[in-house]
């Protein structure tokens, strides 16, 4: 998944260690609520609400969040009326970009979208301009901390059980499948391995490069669209080198 697997991982890092935490402890609320409300509450019933909760867990949001965010959901609680959706786009160089959205005020989302793109070198397009370059897949996270996993053998294991691709990224492995088998192949792995979280997420296979300023206006307008507290997820073809992350960093 190349530049967008940096983002995400650098992302989901700084979420953990810095202000940002309030923010994304609210978007997971917003994800919980929404799945509780379309699926139930019970999440042995209901894998969409068990994948969000497992995800907002692994990102520290705690568990008295987590369940008001299920019965707001299931109604127990007042919620709001929150819905989900995509919006695509171009960002710098021509990247593509796709989004998950949560939101009370489809109106406001879109006009602060199109103005965070424009602010930032890119557009906010029409439905379907860029969702084609993209496959939905199933996406497992394995908890690798302690060091005492063998990829090889996990990437059997997970081959074996219907996975498509694995990456090895700061402290996980990310295994993909497909969108279909996702379930199946998560039961493959977790008696053997630690299981953080599973979910769905979009990959591609045509990637751009981009360097220079438009690798740097391209992780302004990232960062800038990561705060935009209707945007769940952000999915993109984009491969950065490693040295224009750290320039963006240090700045």
């Amino acid at each position: 998944m190349a530049g967008h697997s940096k983002w995400a991982n650098r992302k989901h890092r700084k979420q953990r260690q810095d202000k940002k935490r309030a923010k994304m402890f609210s978007k997971m609320a917003r994800r919980i609520t929404v799945a509780a409300r379309k699926g139930g509450g019970d999440p042995e019933l209901n894998p969409t609400l068990r994948m969000a909760m497992e995800k907002a867990l692994s990102l520290g949001v705690p568990k008295d969040n987590i369940e008001r965010a299920v019965k707001r959901g299931t109604g127990e609680l007042d919620g709001g009326m929150l819905e989900e959706f995509q919006y695509e786009g171009y960002g710098p160089g021509g990247v593509a970009l796709l989004l998950d959205i949560v939101t009370d005020n489809r109106n406001r989302t879109a006009s602060e979208l199109r103005y965070l793109f424009s602010e930032h070198g890119g557009n906010l397009g029409e439905q379907g301009c860029v969702q084609w370059m993209f496959t939905r897949k199933g996406k497992i996270v394995i908890d690798a901390q302690n060091g005492d996993i063998d990829a090889d053998e996990l990437l059997l294991s997970a081959a074996d059980g219907g996975a498509e691709d694995m990456n090895q990224l700061d402290g996980t492995f990310e295994v993909l499948t497909p969108s279909d088998e996702l379930m199946q192949v998560r039961a493959a792995l977790e008696d053997d391995y630690p299981v953080q979280s599973s979910d769905f997420t979009y990959v591609t296979d045509n990637y751009v490069r981009i360097d220079g300023g438009e690798a740097q206006r391209l992780l302004k307008l990232l960062d800038a669209l990561e705060d935009q507290d209707d945007v769940q997820e952000i999915y993109g073809n984009f491969d950065i080198d490693d040295s224009e992350w750290e320039r963006y960093e240090a700045s």
